[in-house]
């Protein structure tokens, strides 16, 4: 058979796969993501029907995915958000970063891997999945509530944190000298600061350029400015997906509002596609001998993520049912998780990091939404109460 032929018949038996996956998701009531890791362990490596042609194809739409959703989620905010909650949440966030990114060092120094795995490991037990997280608010109509402006001001902190992190992550792990570290990291926090002075002094400009009242005008731009700046990034040693993150941030108002709704469907299904690329990478039969040190490392996350939406929240002067709905907010792991533990792997860090990491994800990222639905009535009466 033609290769072109068994590249459209196995991707397309995998979207179609994804699609009949999310729809039992919906019904279920819980977030597709841990599905879409089930179906790339099944169709990866060891996995019941591994797919060889269409690999290399899906890599790239991981690729995609990945800038897509950082897109997204930038535009939700604008850079003057970003500056007045940097400053306002700098202590809770600081809180959040060293109760969350703990657990997954210890556990992965305990474990012997190495300080380059522990730091990978701190990276997938730290952040907060923003798409699901988002998700939550919203389906369960927290996005009114008091508390929300806090939670989202976490996960905007996080972020930032994450344009940080990622390349002192990928230098380590590409294994260069503590001088060639320290220019890695320097250019990519250059490289950070630039775009954010862009976005707040000149992005009118930017917005300029980009808007279009054609639709079909308006995604070409965005895409292709941000796969340009993610490419971009990508050389001066900044994640291509902090680069995306960054060009949602420099667009706002209407226009923000047009490109997230354009780029919703593509996000969508590129994102699809990555989650099932990580789960390509794991092989299944590893995901039993580190699934209960992945149940206790979830089981302490939750419990750290629960005492940091405490934490913040209190700070911001909100009652004990918002801070429960706070810490439940943030348990989901998802994207980020992924991507750290995608970056770890490739570069070899240690050969059971992806497995504890699937795992790991692939409970919060099911609990977390189930968890706020459960603990809803227990919240209403405690607020009541009070």
């Amino acid at each position: 058979m033609h290769e072109t032929a068994v590249l459209f018949l196995e991707f397309g038996a995998v979207l179609l796969g994804l699609g009949v996956l999310g729809a039992l998701a919906l019904r279920v009531g819980i977030s597709p993501i841990p599905l879409y890791l089930i179906a790339g362990l099944a169709f990866g490596t060891g996995g019941l029907v591994p797919l060889a042609t269409s690999e290399e194809f899906i890599s790239v739409g991981a690729e995609l995915g990945v800038v897509l959703l950082l897109l997204t989620l930038g535009l939700e905010y604008n850079a003057d958000e970003l500056v007045t909650s940097l400053t306002g949440n700098a202590r809770a966030g600081i809180v959040d970063l060293v109760l969350n990114a703990a657990p997954g060092a210890v556990c992965a120094l305990l474990l012997g891997w190495g300080p380059v795995a522990a730091v990978a490991m701190a990276g997938v037990t730290y952040a907060t999945s923003s798409g699901i997280t988002a998700k939550v608010l919203s389906d369960l109509g927290w996005l009114g509530n008091r508390e929300t402006p806090t939670v989202l001001s976490l996960l905007v902190f996080e972020d930032l944190t994450m344009a940080v992190y990622l390349p002192v992550l990928t230098t380590m792990l590409a294994g260069l000298s503590l001088v060639s570290g320290a220019v890695s990291v320097g250019i990519a926090l250059l490289t950070v600061s630039v775009v954010l002075v862009v976005a707040l002094k000149f992005g009118r400009f930017i917005e300029a350029f980009v808007s279009s009242p054609n639709s079909e005008v308006l995604l070409l731009k965005v895409v292709g400015l941000a796969l340009l700046v993610a490419g971009l990034a990508q050389q001066l040693q900044v994640s291509a997906a902090v680069g995306a993150f960054l060009v949602g941030i420099a667009l706002s108002g209407q226009l923000a509002e047009d490109a997230h709704a354009l780029l919703a469907p593509l996000r969508d299904l590129f994102a699809a596609v990555f989650f099932v690329f990580f789960g390509f990478q794991t092989d299944p039969a590893k995901i039993l001998p580190v699934a209960g040190l992945a149940a206790l490392l979830a089981l302490i996350s939750m419990v750290t993520k629960l005492l940091t939406g405490a934490y913040a929240a209190r700070r911001a002067g909100i009652g004990k049912a918002g801070q429960a709905r706070a810490g439940i907010a943030l348990i989901p792991r998802g994207e980020f998780n992924i991507v750290i533990a995608g970056l770890a792997v490739g570069a070899g860090a240690h050969p059971d990091l992806g497995a504890l990491a699937a795992a790991y994800v692939l409970i919060l990222a099911a609990f977390g939404p189930l968890a706020a639905k459960l603990v809803q009535p227990l919240i209403t009466a405690i607020a009541k109460r009070a």
